[in-house]
């Protein structure tokens, strides 16, 4: 959630009323001995989601940040990785995933939306959380709880596949700690027509607050009657979220018209002494004690209020939108890898992969579309049962059209489900030659790198070798990682495929045998060099490389520094190549 700020009038929609049945409170999620006892309620028909599997989820994000200097901030490695794992895991399932690129944001970067593909498409409940963190550190509660909780909720959806009498979307937006900017660009992108289809938006920001309260946007609209019911039912007696007031994306709704509610667990505001008493925890205290700090790990979660927002979210999907038809069998597509590349006269393989998520395993029929002139798309075997895989073999002939293009690979059984792959086709004689890397210079901005914060600069303290920029990684002198990476294709049918760049290290370590401080080189997961404060010298040194073996692949060129406790060493890199000839 962002920090407080001046809001304005907020837009207040009516949702058309919906009617509920109220199930007793799931064992995982007793009522506080102070809070008045439910009375009995018929069975839900929603499905009590893990909670274990909610918090291994976190586990993964925690994880992501750790691995990326400790934060998800929007536009980071950390960002981009969070995205990453939350699509690969929604495509799998069978959802429309699909990127948006924040190009107004502070740190421009993606939205990640996802749509269940039943249900009318005019008729659309959206279910959001913010998926980014503060630069302080991993934002396990704010706001990987949400996010998590609605990725759980997403995967069981797909699992049962019930029957739908509404469209289901999911959101995590990105740049919400910087102003709302992720939501507010999707909400300015939607026409007039589109927001109509949208009959209601939930956001879901900070729901396992440690000390926390049940908190309902807006708890007495009609928006917010399947939330209210399902707390009502486990006698929680929740309130308005007055903190959130204006601070996180269901402000961006509510300003475009789209009716909104949500569920939240409570910030840096303190719990009274009534909350406590109906609730529980500790009165006069915060309700997330590392509300934008670093200590906002996994050890910063409340798991049974957790639970409870995870199976909140559950019993208001099954209200809105669930019909009660009996669920179809269904399954899910994915290839493995996303992307590759052939030369002219060549061929390339990956493998598709399919899974049944509901009902019975069914025969599918494997296709692909969107081959460019000469190249042929081939499966062995051609169809499998649901839950087995098949090899895609791609064939350029001699005169194949050269570029690269998106193949649509198709599974057709009871439904038909898709995914993509990415090819090239590379090279007049086998080889397309040239130099692969993007932006080798640093002085086009960032793109198509992705750094830590500040990596790519044109600060005068550490001079470039040609031009302004360069990327500086580490020269803090204190414990510090900074990361510098960029996706390559490297064309197949070349000769020779040399990686090169130029390298200053400069350092304030006088030990002659000890390296402290690192700079690690990877290409894909290998390894190609590793230089340290040791290597320490005057101006820039030329480093290169045979990269041979990774011809006609799409690998991850990385540079990892990493800096100890005390005296500083900076790793400057600048003029990097692929060479293909």
């Amino acid at each position: 959630m962002r920090r407080s700020t001046p809001t304005k009038g907020l837009a207040l929609a009516v949702f058309a009323a919906v009617t509920m049945t109220l199930a007793a409170p799931p064992a995982t999620a007793t009522p506080p001995a102070a809070a008045p006892a439910a009375a009995p309620l018929a069975a839900l028909a929603a499905p009590d989601i893990s909670i274990t599997n909610v918090q291994a989820h976190l586990t993964q994000f925690q994880t992501i940040a750790t691995s990326n200097g400790g934060t998800r901030r929007a536009g980071s490695a950390g960002y981009t990785a969070s995205v990453n794992y939350l699509k690969t895991r929604l495509q799998a399932a069978g959802y429309t995933v699909s990127e948006q690129y924040c190009s107004s944001c502070t740190y421009p970067s993606n939205n990640l939306i996802a749509e269940w593909p039943q249900g009318p498409a005019d008729q659309v409940v959206m279910f959001g959380a913010h998926l980014d963190s503060v630069s302080a550190g991993p934002g396990i509660n704010d706001n990987a709880s949400g996010s998590a909780a609605l990725l759980e909720n997403a995967l069981v959806l797909a699992s049962q596949n019930p029957s739908m009498t509404k469209r289901v979307r999911f959101a995590w937006w990105t740049d919400e700690e910087q102003g709302l900017n992720g939501s507010e660009f999707y909400v300015n992108s939607l026409n007039a027509t589109q927001r109509g289809y949208i009959k209601g938006y939930y956001n879901f920001d900070m729901v396992g607050s440690t000390n926390g309260g049940y908190f309902i946007n807006r708890i007495t609209s009609t928006t917010a009657a399947p939330l209210k019911a399902y707390w009502d039912s486990l006698g929680l007696q929740p309130e308005e979220n007055v903190e959130g007031q204006g601070r996180s994306d269901d402000y961006s709704f509510q300003q475009g018209g789209i009716p909104t509610s949500g569920y939240a667990a409570g910030a840096s505001a303190r719990k009274t002494s009534a909350q406590a008493t109906k609730w529980g925890g500790t009165a006069n205290a915060a309700y997330d004690p590392c509300y934008h700090r670093s200590c906002d790990t996994t050890s910063n979660i409340s798991a049974t209020v957790l639970n409870r927002n995870a199976d909140g979210v559950a019993y208001a999907i099954w209200q809105l939108a669930v019909g009660t038809g009996t669920p179809t069998n269904n399954f899910s597509v994915s290839v493995s890898p996303t992307s590759g590349s052939v030369a002219r006269g060549a061929s390339t393989t990956a493998t598709v992969s399919t899974a049944t998520t509901s009902g019975s395993a069914q025969p599918v029929a494997l296709s692909a579309t969107g081959a460019p002139s000469g190249v042929t798309v081939s499966f062995s075997p051609s169809s499998v049962t649901s839950g087995g895989s098949a090899t895609m073999t791609v064939s350029a002939s001699s005169t194949a059209t050269t570029g690269t293009f998106t193949i649509t690979v198709t599974g057709t059984g009871s439904v038909t489900r898709t995914a993509t792959y990415s090819l090239t086709v590379t090279g007049t004689g086998g080889c397309a030659g040239g130099q692969v890397i993007g932006n080798g210079g640093f002085e086009s901005g960032t793109t198509p790198w992705t750094a830590t914060s500040g990596v790519i600069t044109n600060s005068a303290s550490q001079p470039a070798r040609t031009g302004s920029y360069k990327a500086w990684l580490d020269g803090y002198g204190s414990t510090h990682t900074d990361t510098l990476s960029q996706s390559v294709t490297v064309p197949a049918g070349c000769s020779t495929y040399t990686l090169a760049f130029h390298l200053h290290i400069d350092t304030a370590e006088t030990t002659t045998g000890t390296a402290y401080d690192r700079l690690t080189v990877q290409v894909g997961t290998a390894t190609l060099a590793t230089y340290s404060n040791l290597n320490a010298a005057s101006g820039y040194a030329l480093r290169s490389f045979n990269v041979g073996a990774y011809a006609g692949q799409t690998v991850t060129l990385k540079f990892t520094g990493t800096e100890d406790s005390s005296l500083q060493t900076s790793f400057v890199i600048d003029d990097v190549t692929l060479q293909a000839s």
